[in-house]
């Protein structure tokens, strides 16, 4: 089993859209990467924190290889937006992967290039060893699955797509080509 961190946004959709995926084990909404431990929702929607809505997502790498969950992570956001993501604003809505294994930050760094090369903006993904993690309270995990009305803005057809994906080596960012 390995660990990732993705930030993405609000933490509610990124959440089900990898806890979708085949291979992941886990996927938990939280706070990383702040300057407050235990920080609350409140504190963090208040930009008091640092903290950004992140999603733990912890996985089999033989089923879901990094290169694959970090395609997967770059279809449903904007990686050329800062401090936002859909209607959400704000430095806790930035977007970032953080890992607690120093053999991911090669693969990282060479999906974020190759990432880089497809747009004419600059990348805003962050990208560094994980300082931090708080869960978010009860309430948010599992969100849309409690409250398959409430907001999120990633569309519906992509987690369906999130849960048929297959990884195909030759396909990733951090190979050859991308995910569709």
């Amino acid at each position: 089993m390995a660990t990732i961190y993705f930030a993405g946004g609000c933490f509610w959709g990124l959440e089900k859209y990898m806890a979708s995926v085949r291979g992941v084990l886990d996927a938990q909404s939280g706070y990383a990467n702040g300057t407050v431990s235990s920080p609350t929702y409140e504190q963090v929607c208040a930009g008091r924190t640092g903290c950004a809505e992140t999603v733990k997502v912890e996985y089999d790498p033989t089923v879901a290889p990094l290169p694959f969950l970090l395609d997967l992570l770059y279809a449903v956001i904007d990686p050329t937006s800062l401090n936002r993501q859909g209607n959400d604003i704000g430095t806790q809505y930035r977007t970032g992967i953080y890992y607690v294994d120093p053999a991911d930050r090669p693969i990282v760094d060479a999906s974020l290039a190759r990432l880089g090369q497809r747009y004419h903006e600059p990348i805003a993904i962050e990208s560094g060893p994980l300082t931090s993690f708080t869960p978010a309270e009860e309430y948010h995990q599992d969100y849309l699955d409690k409250n398959p009305g409430g907001y999120c803005h990633i569309r519906p057809d992509k987690f369906r797509s999130a849960a048929q994906a297959v990884p195909d080596p030759s396909q990733f960012l951090g190979g050859e080509g991308s995910v569709p």
